[in-house]
Parts: C-alpha cells; sequence; structure tokens
C-alpha cells in the first residue's frame, strides 16, 4: 500500500448460538439433516405462526456480550428487516436494530484494542442451492432448515488497518466464543461467518472513504486474502482516477478475487420496524450479574496464569490454552503429578499428535489426567526411560490400563543395575572395535551410535545415564 494510504476494516461476525433448537421454535438446530426435516409453520413463515424467544439463546448472547466488557442493556427490541430473498421465506428477518441487546466493549490484541459498536441477537436466514443437482444450471433449491436457527451479530468499529489484523480478530474471537460454549466455531458448516467491510483513506484524513462489503467469509485466510484484495482494488481504482462504488461482493477462494454481488443496502432500505408479535426482551440485572459471575477464566488470563502459576514458557502456555478442554486437561493432570513442565510436554506431545491423527476432541482421548499423571510420575522416579514411556502411552491408550500396571506385566522397568549393563556394554564394545578406535583418537561423533546399541540391546530399558557412564569407562580403559 502507498504510505499516503490507510485502509480501514470493520468487521460483521455472525456466530450460531449453541441451543439444541432455534430461536423462536423447538425445530432441532442440528447439522446435517435432509433438507427441511428440521421446519415448522413458525421457522417457514406460514400466517398465523407466533414466535416464542429461546431462553437459552438469550443467556448464551449476553454471555458473550458480558465477556466482550459490553454494555448489556436491561431492554432490547426485536424489529422486522424487510428483504426479499428466496431463502428468506417470511420475507423478512426477525433481528434487533435501533434498541440491540449489548453496545461498547472490544476485544484486546497484542498491539490495537478494537472495539464494538454493538451485539444484537437475530434469525438465520435459509440457504439456497445454486449446484448439486441436475437441473442447477436452471434451477435453484432451497433448504430452510437454518430459517431460524439463532445467531448473534457482533459489529466492531471501523478500527483495523491491516488484512493481518482483521484476520487476527477473527481469529481471536472464535477462541473466545468457542471457550464460552457459545459457538462451536465450525466454520465449514457456517455456524461462524465474517463480512467486511472495507475502504481506503489518505493517511491524517479522519473522514471514512467509500466502503465494500464482502460477505461470508469462512476462513481465517480467506477473509486476509478477501481484505487484502480488496484494498489493492480500491487503491487501484483510486490511482486510474477512477471512484469506488459501495457495493456488496463475494470472494472467490479458487481466483483469490472478490466479484460484486448487489448494490449496497443501507438501513432505511430494509424498512426496519419493531416486531409486533414479540414484547421487549428484558434483561434484568440480577440475571446479568448470575451469567457474569458464572463465566470461566478466558483464554488471555489462563495463560498468563499459566506463566506464573507453573512457570511455563510462554510457548507452552500459549499451546495448552488454545482450548478450554484442552486447558482443563494440563491442569489436572499438573496438580495430580506435581510436575507442570513434564505434563505440559506430554500434553504438547503426545496427546495433541494423537488429537491430530485421529480428528477427535480432548474429551475422546482414553487417558485421563490422573492416569497420565502416573506415566509421568514413574518417568520422574526413574522406573522407566522416556523412550519406553512413548510406548506405555500407545498402551494406555489401546487399552486403558495404567502406567504401573503395563510396566509391570510387561516387564519394562529400566534396568539401572551396572552390573547388568556392564556385559552388555563390553559386548558391544567388542563388536565394534573400529569405532572405538576411532574415539579413543579424539572422532567421538559416533559415541552415541554405540549408546544407542547398548539400548537396542536392552530393548531400551536400560538407564541412559548408567549406560552413558559405563560406555565411557569402557572406552578409556
Amino acid at each position: 500500500m502507498p504510505d499516503t494510504f490507510e485502509a480501514v476494516i470493520g468487521l460483521e461476525i455472525h456466530a450460531q448460538l449453541l441451543t439444541a433448537t432455534k430461536i423462536f421454535c423447538g425445530c432441532p438446530t442440528a447439522f446435517g439433516a435432509a433438507p427441511n426435516a428440521h421446519t415448522c409453520p413458525v421457522c417457514v413463515g406460514l400466517p398465523g405462526a407466533l414466535p416464542v424467544l429461546n431462553r437459552r439463546a438469550v443467556d448464551l448472547a449476553v454471555t458473550a456480550a458480558v465477556a466482550l466488557g459490553c454494555d448489556v442493556h436491561e431492554r432490547s427490541v426485536f424489529a422486522r428487516k424487510n428483504y426479499f430473498y428466496p431463502d428468506l421465506p417470511k420475507g423478512y428477518q426477525i433481528s434487533q436494530y435501533e434498541q440491540p441487546l449489548a453496545t461498547g466493549g472490544g476485544l484486546q490484541l497484542p498491539d490495537k484494542f478494537v472495539a464494538l459498536t454493538r451485539i444484537h441477537m437475530e434469525e438465520d436466514a435459509g440457504k439456497s442451492l445454486h449446484e448439486g443437482f441436475a437441473d442447477s444450471d436452471r434451477k435453484t433449491y432451497l433448504d430452510y432448515n437454518r430459517s431460524g436457527v439463532p445467531l448473534v451479530e457482533i459489529v466492531t468499529e471501523p478500527d483495523m488497518r491491516s488484512a493481518e489484523e482483521a484476520a487476527l480478530f477473527f481469529e481471536t474471537l472464535r477462541q473466545i466464543l468457542v471457550w464460552l460454549g457459545v459457538n462451536d466455531g465450525n466454520m465449514d458448516e457456517g455456524s461462524l461467518r465474517c463480512d467486511a467491510n472495507v475502504s481506503v483513506r489518505p493517511k491524517g484524513d479522519t473522514r471514512l472513504g467509500t466502503k465494500t462489503e464482502v460477505k461470508n467469509v469462512n476462513s481465517f485466510r480467506y477473509l486476509e486474502k478477501a481484505i487484502a484484495y480488496e484494498i489493492g482494488r480500491h487503491l487501484d481504482v483510486i490511482e486510474h482516477g477512477g471512484r469506488v462504488v459501495q457495493e456488496t461482493r463475494l470472494f472467490d477462494a479458487a481466483q483469490g478475487k472478490t466479484y460484486s454481488m448487489r448494490s449496497k443496502e443501507e438501513a432505511h432500505d430494509y424498512r426496519y420496524f419493531p416486531e409486533p408479535d414479540l414484547p421487549p426482551l428484558i434483561v434484568s440485572a440480577a440475571r446479568r450479574q448470575a451469567i457474569a459471575s458464572a463465566l470461566p477464566e478466558l483464554p488471555d488470563q489462563r495463560r498468563r496464569r499459566f506463566i506464573d502459576q507453573y512457570a511455563l514458557p510462554a510457548y507452552d502456555a500459549a499451546l495448552l490454552t488454545q482450548t478450554r478442554g484442552v486447558a482443563d486437561y494440563f491442569e489436572a493432570t499438573a496438580k495430580h503429578s506435581g510436575n507442570p513442565k513434564a505434563a505440559s510436554n506430554w500434553v504438547m506431545g503426545e496427546v495433541l499428535r494423537n488429537m491430530k491423527e485421529r480428528g477427535i476432541e480432548i474429551d475422546a482421548i482414553p487417558i485421563a489426567p490422573t492416569a497420565l499423571a502416573g506415566l509421568v510420575a514413574i518417568v520422574e522416579q526413574g522406573t522407566i526411560s522416556s523412550t519406553v514411556a512413548k510406548d506405555v502411552f500407545a498402551k494406555m491408550y489401546d487399552s486403558g490400563r495404567s502406567a504401573a500396571d503395563i510396566v509391570a506385566a510387561d516387564g519394562l522397568a529400566q534396568i539401572s543395575d551396572s552390573s547388568s549393563l556392564q556385559p552388555i556394554v563390553r559386548k558391544v564394545v567388542d563388536a565394534h572395535a573400529d569405532i572405538v578406535a576411532e574415539i579413543r583418537a579424539g572422532k567421538d561423533r559416533k559415541f552415541q551410535f554405540l549408546v544407542g546399541q547398548v539400548m537396542k540391546e536392552t530393548k531400551g530399558k536400560g538407564d541412559p545415564k548408567i549406560v552413558t557412564d559405563l560406555m565411557k569407562a569402557a572406552i578409556n580403559s
């Protein structure tokens, strides 16, 4: 970007609330059902069907607002947002506008505080399907399963100045929403989506430039690419004497470009008016306080505490707090083992590796934190080596047995008796006289090879320190 211009970016994040049923009816919100299987007269907008607000959805929306430092209003009002798309069966969307659930608040990034404008509740629209059918070139199919799914829309101030900053905000917000149990963070299924408002202006100018909105971006990487492309496109238009047109655009991930979808609507185009079938939403001070009191320690707070309380490196603390479940698992292991750094190493190593390879979450790991702490303890006691411990972990994973039981039953206890190891060391030295001669001549790069041969002979059960000392003594003699 030229030094004379700066980008101005604001985001609108739509997050599906983790409820079992929709916002105004009892239809399930589960993803993946057959088209139009989760519908009723309310969510497809049949005449006379009246909405009833989902209390759980309100509590989750308030939870997000409180965690983000917003001012949750005692009284908010649902409104009808009128527009006509085939996937909007009523011809309007029940949302909030003039009196939203919450205003203010924000999110602290490493180098900047990004302020929020508002958080409001609304229902999702259905889904238009343009491909996957024999006649998709001529027809659009409609699936109303998503119609009426509860959402919060989180709107930021135009505080961000780069595509990277916007992607980091989205990623940080997702972590918090998932941590709180407000949203499942599944962007592939559309339960978390982001719109980006992008403009450019001369540096030092406080006025906002003409913005374009990039709709429904569902990954951090695509958001960053879409915004970067839009910034470049705006600058190119301006540099060639053109004028940026306010419009809504879509991002084509395959081409890495945005393309025009429609002219940008303004609020008056939607003809908002209060929803006559719903009374104002009242969130009492007592209810707000109860939700605030139940908030868990947030990721950044927990990260700092792990560093202070357990003396973990910043890298460990950041990795262990990527999800609340992993943080809980580590902390339980650390407390039961009394060795936080060893617990951290095991969770970051074998536990996370198994999660990634098997495509599972932490609650599907069959080794309880107390069982992993038992493994940490017998390694620390010198009963088994760290190499053998990985095999023990694998057997614990597959069998559900404790580390102590496996070590005893399989005879895996570490050999720490010098008299038992001495003959094996002598055997290896005699078998590799040429290497021993090189080491004696000062070329010691193959020393670890000899140690490895002893460990191989002992099936990994030899105490590495004792084997090393015995090997040095044998060579020097």
